[in-house]
């Protein structure tokens, strides 16, 4: 309760200092009242395992948000588990960037289930992945949107913010092109940091106010200098690393979740399912 008090002390004197000098704030988690909590409906977030690779599925009674695709072939995994859930549309598909392991499987999810709206990133990279998610796209008859700046999507009780890079990279620029996706429910707070490097952290940082139970770690779980900012900036209870037995997290940046006693949750372990209740995250396992 004390954490919740400090969080909303400090949100209070920042907005309040971006109104005396007159700069724009950057996007904010919407206000919560308690009458807001007392109507919330549970969301579930589904991490997959899928090998050093990202892939998320958000979804309740109503919507269904996906978040990155995996490699080319795990569409197929994707798909059947949307089927076991009785997931026959998503409302939304983001695309945090190109490289294959987040493009994979975005032809196979969208020849198999309706999709109404796409968000890409800003950064094409020319591969047989991206290639065919573009023919896909077009079968489909449908144009995905590049983000750049802040864009807010609400689906019933849920805002998400999907913030896209406004400038080019010169180091590494398809990872630090990435969208970064925050997550609001209730009283809630999730981000996803796709695979951005140092200096799309330092960019998220710097406008940064606000402090989230969840994080995805960026850039599965390889050590970057930027890491420390950014969890001091967030804030987190809970991380998830996406990353394999092959390819595994660094040591140092599980020394560091475990020194601001962070849980941290591998999806090399296996997939992990967690729920949103409006007024706190918990995980049920796959």
């Amino acid at each position: 309760m004390k954490r919740r008090l400090r969080r909303t002390v400090a949100a209070f004197f920042a907005l309040l200092a971006g109104l005396m000098t007159g700069c724009d704030a950057p996007a904010q988690a919407p206000e919560t009242t308690q009458q807001t909590l007392s109507v919330m409906g549970d969301w579930s977030v589904y991490c997959f395992q899928a090998g050093k690779a990202d892939a998320f599925l958000l979804w309740n009674e109503d919507s269904a948000v996906l978040i990155d695709t995996g490699e080319s072939g795990f569409g197929k995994t994707i798909v059947s588990y949307m089927q076991e859930q009785g997931i026959t549309k998503l409302d939304l598909l983001i695309i945090t960037h190109f490289d294959k392991d987040h493009v994979g499987g975005a032809k196979k999810v969208l020849e198999s289930v309706e999709v109404a709206r796409v968000l890409q990133s800003n950064v094409p990279k020319e591969s047989s992945a991206y290639s065919k998610y573009l023919a896909a796209l077009e079968a489909k008859g449908l144009t995905a949107e590049t983000v750049s700046g802040d864009l807010d999507v609400r689906l019933g009780d849920l805002q998400i913010t999907v913030n896209g890079p406004t400038k080019t990279y010169s180091v590494d620029e398809s990872n630090n092109s990435s969208l970064i996706v925050s997550v609001f429910h209730g009283a809630d707070k999730l981000l996803f940091m796709g695979d951005a490097e140092d200096e799309r952290i330092a960019e998220f940082v710097a406008q940064n106010q606000t402090d989230y139970d969840w994080i995805k770690i960026p850039y599965h779980g390889h050590w970057q200098d930027g890491l420390q900012a950014l969890l001091k900036s967030t804030s987190p209870e809970t991380a998830v690393i996406t990353s394999s037995s092959e390819e595994p997290e660094d040591e140092q940046t599980l020394d560091l979740l475990a020194q601001y006693g962070i849980a941290a949750y591998l999806t090399r372990e296996g997939a992990i399912r967690f729920t949103s209740t409006g007024s706190g995250v918990t995980t049920q396992g796959a």
